[in-house]
């Protein structure tokens, strides 16, 4: 997945170009912009990869062909409701926190096996995977615990759920060990699209 969020228009349109089909995008309203713009790539896929807010939620399901961060029950209801209205079915990951930062988002392991439950009985949701995002390290092995315990966590789940097939893990700096431990999707944004560059770095330029 290339991680095209604060990045421009252009530079979608760039990795379009190069045979990329996968994106993954932080912000609903910054993806609206972008979406008036990107209508010709038919065939390329947007997902949500970055926390949902609940009064989003109408916009993201309309917008997005996936969402890859429920870490909630009431985002999950908000999101079928939305889903249902367009008639539309939507793949979903559930963002699991394994790590103790208060910055990272997730629902807490024991949680999981509940929200499941619950949105296997959503008719405009799936659940097919999980993801997370271990503490940033420059030693990439210090992930190697983080991604793991998700494949654990998958593996016991899907037990229940055979749907639940993906692992969303890794990023740049660790997805080599993500893809040892099991990612079946790693999102790479500063590998592919260089280092973001933010308005206020750009104005003082």
């Amino acid at each position: 997945m290339a991680v095209s969020k604060v990045h421009p228009v252009e530079a979608i349109l760039e990795a379009y170009a190069a045979g990329h089909r996968l994106f993954g995008e932080n912000r609903v309203q910054e993806f609206q912009q972008k979406s008036e713009h990107l209508s010709q790539l038919t065939d390329a896929r947007f997902h949500l990869i970055g926390p949902l807010q609940s009064n989003k939620t109408n916009k993201a399901a309309e917008l997005f062909d996936a969402i890859d961060a429920i870490d909630s029950l009431k985002i999950a209801q908000r999101l079928n409701a939305a889903a249902t209205a367009l008639r539309k079915k939507l793949p979903v990951l559930v963002e699991i926190k394994l790590s103790h930062e208060e910055t990272k988002h997730g629902l807490a392991p024991v949680e999981l096996p509940a929200l499941l439950n619950a949105i296997a009985e959503m008719p405009a949701l799936e659940a097919v995977g999980l993801m997370t995002v271990p503490p940033w390290s420059e030693d990439a092995e210090t992930a190697r615990p983080y991604f793991r315990e998700l494949r654990r966590l998958r593996d016991a789940a899907q037990k229940a759920h055979p749907a639940l097939a993906q692992l969303s893990m890794g990023m740049s700096n660790d997805f080599a060990v993500a893809i040892e431990e099991g990612s079946t999707c790693v999102r790479i944004g500063t590998a592919i699209f260089g280092k973001r560059v933010y308005f206020k770095e750009e104005s003082s330029a």
